[in-house]
């Protein structure tokens, strides 16, 4: 599981390795049109032949500029960057202080890495705050059935899960679509009861992975033995709900997740 002390987690744990990068010699034109339809971030790495990191282009920087002038002109050469082995809390003061929306990660000899961004340090936030919702649910199973609850974590096929909630919220749905699209998902809490894989938390994400045809999650996953505990409450949830798979859960398009407010608001 991931370190508990948020000085503990390392830059190189979190940070993205595949991304997008430019060159000197690119045309300016050229890395706009990258820009506009690739780039969530607004802006690229540019690489020297020898995948070091020469410079930074974002897109502000080409504003004006003609389209056949080279990136080598335009780019920043003063780059705010991080080390793999520096704190990711270190990366994200960095992060915040300059007001940038990723770091280019370098080695010593300013070899490129990867990127560390706003988003990795709120996707590590996440992951270090799931592993006490599972003990919480380990301790919860082991006191109501009085059995040793084992527990790991793997990756889970959607498609086998057996769902405990017999309905999802639609505004909550599209908010865990956005997440799941932008790595930002917690990981789920399955059950391994035997042959059956229970979904014990996590319904709106794995709703919002199947609509996406997202195959798999990686999961937190609780195992009790059947012959330990032949009839186990959240099984008997699901059985008396009629669930056998996330089809059978009822998507509520007219009502908001409870944790939603809404207020109307005068002319």
């Amino acid at each position: 599981m991931p370190p508990t002390e948020f000085d503990d987690v390392s830059v190189d744990a979190y940070m993205t390795e595949t991304v997008a990068t430019a060159r000197p010699e690119d045309r300016v034109a050229d890395v706009v049109e990258r820009l506009r339809t690739g780039s969530r971030d607004r802006g690229l790495p540019v690489l020297d032949d020898d995948g070091r990191l020469a410079g930074f282009v974002g897109a502000i920087d080409l504003l004006g500029v003609p389209d056949d002038e080279p990136l080598r002109a335009v780019m920043r050469r003063n780059v705010a960057i991080a080390r793999p082995g520096m704190s990711l809390k270190d990366a994200a003061g960095i992060l915040f202080r300059t007001g940038h929306r990723f770091l280019p990660v370098v080695d010593d000899d300013e070899t490129f890495l990867g990127v560390v961004s706003n988003a990795d340090v709120v996707r590590s936030q996440i992951e270090r705050t799931t592993p006490s919702k599972v003990e919480r649910t380990r301790k919860m199973l082991e006191t109501t059935h009085g059995v040793s609850v084992g527990i790991g974590d793997a990756v889970v096929a959607i498609s086998e899960l057996i769902p405990t909630q017999r309905e999802v919220f639609a505004d909550e749905l599209e908010g865990r679509a956005y997440e799941l699209e932008h790595g930002l998902a917690e990981p789920l809490i399955t059950l391994d009861y035997g042959e059956e894989t229970l979904l014990v938390d996590g319904h709106h994400r794995a709703l919002a992975a199947r609509e996406l045809d997202i195959g798999e999650m990686r999961a937190y996953v609780l195992v009790v033995d059947p012959s330990d505990v032949p009839e186990l409450g959240l099984r008997k949830v699901a059985r008396i709900g009629g669930l056998d798979s996330l089809a059978d859960v009822r998507v509520n398009e007219e009502g908001h997740h409870p944790v939603v407010e809404l207020i109307g608001l005068g002319a």
